[in-house]
Parts: structure tokens; C-alpha cells; sequence
């Protein structure tokens, strides 16, 4: 069944690649119930799987950025071996709230409040989170905006698009940082309860754009890399004020976990970019191993999104004590959107799920690394089809590091429909246990997780 829940915002869209084709944005918000499914879902999933994507109401072909757009989480409910529902809601920014007519989203903000990168479960709330400077977004069950949170007064700042969860204590880590300040970031540590117990102010220059971090038992590792904030970008009005800063140095830092900032050690590595890093552990000989997708640059040439022309899966090693950082190519094929087991997090792991890329950031198919065996299986969905971020969610609690399901969006170009898909992680070439059908494209997005039911 179909409802309409707000006005249809329908228009002719510009000329953009991510205005236009499977970019165009949704144009109205959807509930959609008792899904079709080809396939049978694994009854052990109650819960809910969680999209979070940039979805522009009103944006401008000349300045408009992928990264920059009005946020919107999709979601689907999975319960009893059916799929109960789907729904679209986008955040209610102030802009958002003011084009539907609807009362001013409570809560503190900070810098700005258009929330689209990631939508995460901790400390029993549903948050859709940014990176550059605003407060996260608690969410209901039904994906409504319920209000802005700094986490009851213990966020002095915006938060981060890529927190994480350190499996073994439970607290949320992050690495944060404002366009608004360009000396310095925050290193953020949420207790279990869900506020700030620890905050680190890390001197930098240049104001760099750090997307997401790793960490390990003994270290959170900072990537300051040459992609920084431009102000002849932000005088001119482009809504992602971030470019490739040319002939500035390239960074990795090592914080101690309960250090200060000036106690971080800096390695040097060759000018790059990394987006998305994938895990890191501590080695039995004081390095440290960073697993990392690695770009040779980063918005050098295109305004409206990604465009590096080099992009692979790469192990650094980083040794403190030589301050050396040590590169091997584990898989040249461009791959983006890398998930481990994320109980493994921080320690050592067997297995990354990566998706195949083409340009404009768009996926082919998905890769299942074996980094013990040193293989690469791949999965292919077929002429057309492109998925995007495939999550992994194991089949209970003491499953293995790979026993357990794959879940993510696949887009058919052909039939302009889009299917929730759900594979076995360990018979990974097979076909799918279960496709949830929905009658539209969802655009490409950016990150989600799958949480889980709390009963």
C-alpha cells in the first residue's frame, strides 16, 4: 500500500550528474507497506535497515554538490520474515520545516543544520549525524525528525559523519571537526550512556576535511590529508567549500586513547585522500596496521563531487618509532564504501566488504576480501544493476566473523526500481536470500546501519 505523507515537490531538475539519472532526487515522502519480496528473509532479522543520503529540495546546477544536499533517511522494517515497511522522511533542517509548512525542529544547532551523511543506533537513539559543524538528529521509529541533540549539553561543537562504536567498551568515538575553526579538530568520546566524557582539541593548519578515522586499542588515528577548506570556494558561493590544497603535506596521527593533543605523533605519508578507512589494530611489534580505500587526490578538477582518477585498498603500516608510514596495494580495483564486522573493530579481522566503483562514484558490484588468505571474491548483480554501501550483520552474537548476512540497496537502471537485498555473507558468489522490491530509484547515498529491534 502507498501514502503520500507530504506535498509532492515535483520540478524540472538542472543538469548535474547528481541532479539527473539515478541521482535525481526523490520529489515527496513515502510509506510504503508489506513490501514484495522475492526470496525469503532470514528470521533472525528484527529490525530496522537505515539510509542516510543528500536529497536536494531546491538545488542550484552551478553550485550544488553532491555532498551538500537537503539529508533524507530511508529506512526499511524487517520483522517475522516480512518487510513491514518502507519509508523516506527528510530531516527537518529549518529550511526543510520552513518548505513543508511544519513548526521549527527543537534542539541546539550548531554552524549549520543540514544533516544527510549517516544514521546510526546508540544508546538506545536512532542519530543521523554530519561531519563540518552540526549537532546530530534523533530520529523515531518512523523516521520523523523528533529534535537536534548535543548530547545533554556535553557536545561543545559539531559532531562527526563516521563515529564509532569501540566494540570492547562501548563507548562511540569521533573525530570532529568545524569549517568554521581550521586549527584545530576534536577527538569525542560518548560514554555507553550516550554523553561526552572526553574531548580533545588536536592542533592542525589549513582547515582539513577528515571524513572519517580508525583506531585501535591504544590509538585513535587522525588522516590529515591535502583536501581543505577553500575560501575562494566559500566566497563564491558553493555549498561545499572543500578543494585539493596543492603542494600541502599529507599527515597520519597517532593520539593516545586518553592522551592529550599535543601527544599525538605525526607520520608523513605521500599526498593522498582517503574518505573511508576500513579498521586498524595494534601489531605485536608497536606498529600499527590501517587498513584505508586511498584516492591520489580529491577534488582537484570537479565541483560537483568526487574525482580522483586513481583509487585502491591499501594496508599502511605505521610505525611510531621510525615515524614511517609503510604502503601496500591489497586490491588495485577502484572499490569504495568498505564495511568490516564491526565487532571486530579496532582489532585484528579476516574480512572487508567493499563496493566495486565506477565514476561518478557509482557501483558496479561488491568485493568480499580475505585478507588471511589474501583473496578477493566478487558478487555481480547483474547488467544494470548498481548497488551501493552493503552492511554486515551477524547472524547472533557469537557468530563467526563472517556468519551472518550482507544487507544494502541495489538500483536497476532498466526498470528505474530499487531493490533492499540481503546475502549470505559466507556463500557470497550465490544469489541473494531475499530481494525487498520497491517501485522507485532511492538515490545513491551515503551510509546507514542496520539496528536492531530492542526486544
Amino acid at each position: 500500500m502507498l501514502f503520500t505523507e507530504a506535498a509532492s515537490k515535483a520540478r524540472t531538475l538542472p543538469d548535474n550528474p547528481y541532479l539527473t539519472g539515478l541521482h535525481t532526487p526523490m520529489t515527496e515522502e513515502l510509506t510504503l507497506e508489506d513490501l514484495p519480496v522475492t526470496g525469503v528473509i532470514p528470521a533472525g532479522l528484527d529490525g530496522r535497515y537505515l539510509r542516510m543520503g543528500p536529497n536536494p529540495m531546491a538545488p542550484n546546477r552551478q553550485k550544488h554538490h553532491w555532498f551538500a544536499g537537503d539529508g533524507m533517511v530511508h529506512g526499511v522494517r524487517l520483522q517475522g520474515g516480512r518487510a513491514a515497511w518502507y519509508r523516506n522522511r527528510w530531516i527537518r533542517s529549518d529550511a526543510v520545516a520552513k518548505a513543508l509548512v511544519e513548526p521549527r525542529t527543537p534542539g541546539p544547532r550548531h554552524l549549520f543544520d543540514t544533516v544527510n551523511t549517516n544514521v546510526v543506533g546508540f544508546a538506545g537513539k536512532t542519530l543521523g549525524v554530519v561531519e563540518a559543524g552540526s549537532t546530530p538528529v534523533e530520529l523515531d521509529e518512523m523516521l520523523q525528525t523528533v529534535r537536534y541533540t548535543d548530547f545533554d549539553d556535553t557536545l561543545k561543537g559539531g559532531f562527526t559523519a563516521h563515529p564509532h562504536r569501540d566494540p570492547l567498551t562501548g563507548e562511540m568515538l569521533g573525530v570532529c571537526y568545524d569549517a568554521s575553526k581550521w586549527r584545530a579538530l576534536r577527538f569525542v568520546v560518548l560514554g555507553p550512556e550516550g554523553k561526552v566524557r572526553r574531548e580533545v582539541r588536536i592542533p592542525v593548519k589549513n582547515g582539513p576535511m577528515i571524513h572519517d578515522f580508525a583506531f585501535t586499542r591504544r590509538f585513535a588515528i587522525i588522516l590529515d590529508l591535502p583536501v581543505t577548506f577553500s575560501l575562494a570556494a566559500a566566497i563564491t558561493g558553493h555549498h561545499f567549500p572543500y578543494r585539493w590544497n596543492e603542494g600541502r603535506g599529507a599527515r597520519v596521527g597517532l593520539l593516545p586513547r586518553e592522551g592529550k593533543g599535543a601527544a599525538v605523533t605525526w607520520l608523513p605519508v605521500d599526498p593522498c585522500f582517503v574518505f573511508h578507512a576500513i579498521n586498524a589494530y595494534d601489531a605485536p611489534d608497536g606498529t600499527v596496521v590501517l587498513d584505508v580505500i586511498v584516492h591520489d587526490r580529491m577534488f582537484w578538477r570537479r565541483t560537483s563531487g568526487p574525482d580522483s582518477e586513481q583509487c585502491a585498498f591499501e594496508r599502511w603500516t605505521l610505525d611510531p618509532v621510525a615515524g614511517t608510514v609503510g604502503r601496500i596495494v591489497i586490491d588495485p580495483a577502484p572499490q569504495e564504501f568498505p564495511r568490516p564486522d564491526e565487532r571486530r573493530l579496532g582489532q585484528p579481522y579476516r574480512y572487508a566488504y567493499t563496493m566495486a566503483l565506477t565514476d561518478p562514484f557509482l557501483g558496479t558490484g561488491l568485493f568480499k576480501h580475505d585478507l588471511v588468505e589474501g583473496t578477493r571474491q566478487a558478487h555481480d548483480f547483474g547488467r544494470g544493476r548498481h548497488p551501493c554501501e552493503f552492511i554486515f550483520v551477524p547472524a547472533h552474537a557469537d557468530a563467526g566473523e563472517d556468519e551472518g548476512w550482507l544487507m544494502g540497496f541495489v538500483i536497476d537502471a532498466d526498470t528505474r526500481t530499487t531493490d533492499l537485498v540481503i546475502l549470505d555473507a559466507r556463500r557470497f558468489e550465490d544469489a541473494p536470500l531475499a530481494s525487498i522490491h520497491l517501485p522507485h530509484i532511492v538515490p545513491p547515498g551515503f551510509h546507514g546501519n542496520w539496528i536492531a529491534n530492542a526486544d
